[in-house]
């Protein structure tokens, strides 16, 4: 494996550990997620891939929660939003 190969695998690997578990998720059982929470801390952000899709995290219990929908998500009133410019998740 030539060094600059190696390096970009050693930085990805080092970029999954460090994201921890992400547990992706239908966009009807991230929603039900936010309605169990207190006060959700919600990033959101806009990709396009064939058409605009609405990308959310948050984090419940401990584990970080992902989803994509076609369409925005109502979030609760009481959520906290942080839009980014984008979301990355390991595949």
């Amino acid at each position: 494996m030539p060094n600059g190969t190696a390096a970009a695998a050693s930085s990805m690997i080092q970029a999954i550990k460090a994201s921890g578990a992400i547990v992706r998720v239908d966009p009807n059982s991230f929603s039900e997620i936010l309605r169990k929470s207190d006060s959700p801390l919600v990033v959101t952000s806009e990709g396009w891939l064939f058409g605009r899709t609405y990308q959310y995290l948050t984090s419940y219990k401990g584990l970080c929660f992902f989803t994509k929908a076609p369409q925005p998500i109502q979030l609760p009133g009481r959520s906290e939003v942080v839009s980014a410019s984008r979301i990355w998740i390991p595949a």
